[in-house]
């Protein structure tokens, strides 16, 4: 596989996810976080999203539940490079029957070149960086020649 370098934006969109136990941490990060936050595009799946946008406020494009969908939802658009940055806040001590979505959401993430934190103190890391808010230089797998040497 070959790589391209892109420029990462300033304002990004940022995929907000958390398992039912870690809900409460996701949304009490995103209150603390609400100033940074606001500036970017968020999206999260369908109850995290809800609950964010009801405790905190913040704007948020909003899809279905991750079990149901949701989670594939946010990597299809981060193969679209419609995603810069994942939170997900994963509850690892407890099974969940989607797993195989969870495991491709972040196989996704880490295929496609963007930070992810899976937990509170990586995502005060992200947001606290000094590039969150400006562009940086990434590469990605560079899908157009990975087409043309097929074809």
């Amino acid at each position: 596989m070959q790589y391209k370098i892109i420029s990462s934006p300033a304002k990004k969109a940022i995929a907000l996810v958390a398992h039912d136990n870690m809900k409460a941490n996701l949304i009490a990060w995103c209150q603390q976080y609400k100033t940074q936050l606001q500036q970017h595009v968020l999206y999260a799946t369908g109850t995290t999203g809800s609950l964010i946008a009801k405790k905190t406020s913040l704007s948020l494009r909003t899809l279905i539940s991750g079990p149901l969908g949701g989670d594939q939802q946010i990597g299809a658009l981060i193969t679209e490079q419609k995603i810069d940055m994942l939170i997900f806040f994963w509850d690892p001590l407890e099974a969940q029957p989607h797993d195989p979505d969870v495991k491709a959401l972040l196989r996704l993430a880490a295929v496609w070149n963007i930070p992810v934190a899976c937990n509170q103190a990586s995502a005060d890391l992200l947001i606290n960086s000094s590039i969150f808010n400006q562009s940086y230089q990434r590469s990605i797998p560079d899908y157009a020649n990975y087409i043309a040497e097929r074809t």
